[in-house]
């Protein structure tokens, strides 16, 4: 069995040559943000996943985690970092559902500052061996219940969230700047409860807060209290 640092190597893989083909898949397939296919290209994806699964870490899947939580397919990770961006630089995010960890990486890598809330302390732990595999010096992790109040004194340029919500958590909204955003798959009630999730924007704007959809997506739901 292959240590982490082998895995991080690459070894028994060519992994910067397939994240480099998974870039150019992500590109055909929509992401427009250079920035943020520059992150994807840089973060390993296959040291996220059970070392069974690093042969397919690089399919446009999600793959299984443990604890009944999925990483989430690159497109979906390349999809919420662009909507958060929004064409501009970030200068601090919050993550709700670190999972493995994934998409944190990714928002390290194009922010100054990452804040990120995983309720499953099991999970919190390998995220942040992978994280610190990786050297990122700029995430901050809490085992926290992030469907709720943080009750933390933060401010934010976007927040992401990584589970499927039936309305916007609204107590997490102090945490955005002006003119910041927060990306969530959100499932409408009358769709049925986790039935048809959509990636969806609200932007606090001078004249209130301003909510956009986009694309159907599917993802574990957004759950409270710890584990």
């Amino acid at each position: 069995m292959g240590t982490l640092g082998d895995r991080l190597s690459g070894i028994g893989m060519t992994s910067d040559r397939t994240r480099a083909r998974m870039v150019e898949r992500l590109r055909a397939d929509g992401i427009r943000d250079e920035v943020v296919l520059s992150a994807m290209g840089a973060v390993p994806r296959h040291i996220f996943v059970d070392e069974a699964l690093a042969i397919r870490g690089y399919e446009d899947v999600p793959l299984p985690i443990g604890h009944g939580q999925t990483i989430s397919q690159p497109w979906v990770v390349a999809r919420m970092t662009e909507l958060a961006r929004n064409g501009h630089e970030l200068d601090s995010v919050l993550e709700i559902g670190t999972g493995c960890g994934y998409q944190t990486a990714v928002l390290a890598h194009l922010a100054k500052s990452v804040y990120t809330v995983e309720r499953i302390g099991a999970l919190l732990a390998k995220a942040r061996r992978h994280l610190t595999a990786l050297k990122l010096k700029n995430v901050h992790l809490k085992h926290a219940d992030g469907s709720t109040d943080l009750k933390e004194e933060l401010t934010v340029d976007a927040i992401v969230i990584t589970a499927a919500a039936t309305h916007v958590p609204t107590a997490l909204l102090r945490h955005l700047k002006p003119g910041g955003r927060m990306v969530l798959p959100l499932a409408k009630s009358e769709e049925g409860e986790y039935g048809v999730q959509r990636l969806t924007t609200i932007e606090a704007t001078p004249n209130g807060l301003k909510e956009r959809t986009y694309d159907a997506v599917r993802f574990v739901p957004l759950l409270p209290g710890l584990a």
